[in-house]
């Protein structure tokens, strides 16, 4: 299992939260932790309960059970704390194709309170982070999938969170676009120190020394770094521990079909 880390150390630590929709149980008893300045992969099938979790982080739905904690505020008692220091990618696009890529951060920018002057400087500086200096006037419509993923990551780090929550981001994307959006994301982590959690079911998007939370039919069944993750299932690979540990049968297959 992953080393525990101290409270001061974690941007995300989720213990024993559970959530239905009505006699359906979508997550069960739920624990993980994402230390600052680390990349970890919540691994799972489509329909394994992933949307759901970062839907309860980001209080698009309330957590009944267990608790939530983001930077150490409680997302039920401390929303506003715990939101302010989050930012997320959802899995499907939110952007405004017919507004300019600046106004969509300006827009953010304003929902968070920051004002006029502050979130040109930043939205500017951001936008040349993720490589889209110079196309600050143009609408989101004319830009790429991969270009709109890399402006979602900036409006997301607009307003300076320290965790960074990311659902199925590369879906639709091109091989050459998701190696660069997970080249982005890892730059994050190791020059900002920030926490992220990537949700995917791809397994080729999990990297050496990368954590990772195995979630199955709404249960934990797996966490530690990538290659703990695979000695403790007695497998070679993450990909041969994944089947194992989900109960897929051992038919050779493709690492990005997994």
């Amino acid at each position: 299992m992953a080393r525990e880390r101290s409270a001061s150390e974690l941007a995300l630590e989720v213990e024993a939260v559970s959530h239905s929709f009505g006699s359906r149980k979508a997550l069960d008893g739920v624990s993980l932790q994402v230390g600052e300045g680390s990349f970890t992969a919540l691994l799972g099938l489509n329909g394994a309960g992933k949307t759901t979790l970062f839907s309860l982080i980001t209080r698009l739905y309330n957590s009944r059970s267990g608790s939530i904690r983001v930077m150490g505020h409680d997302v039920r008692q401390e929303p506003r704390a715990a939101l302010a220091a989050l930012g997320v990618v959802f899995q499907a696009r939110t952007l405004d194709l017919e507004l300019s890529l600046r106004q969509n951060l300006l827009y953010h920018a304003a929902l968070h309170g920051i004002g006029p002057r502050q979130a040109r400087r930043r939205a500017c500086a951001l936008l040349e982070r993720v490589g889209l200096e110079g196309r600050e006037t143009e609408r989101v419509r004319v830009l790429s999938g991969g270009q709109m993923r890399r402006l979602e990551i900036a409006r997301a780090l607009l307003h300076q969170p320290r965790l960074l929550l990311l659902d199925e981001p590369t879906v639709g994307l091109d091989v050459g676009a998701r190696h660069d959006l997970l080249a982005e994301v890892r730059r994050l982590v190791a020059e900002e120190g920030l926490g992220v959690l990537w949700a995917t079911h791809l397994i080729d998007e999990i990297g050496p020394g990368d954590q990772v939370v195995v979630l199955h039919e709404g249960r934990v069944l797996a966490s530690g770094s990538r290659e703990a993750v695979a000695a403790q299932a007695g497998s070679e690979d993450l990909l041969g521990a994944f089947r194992k540990i989900v109960g897929l049968p051992q038919a050779p297959l493709t690492e990005a079909t997994a």
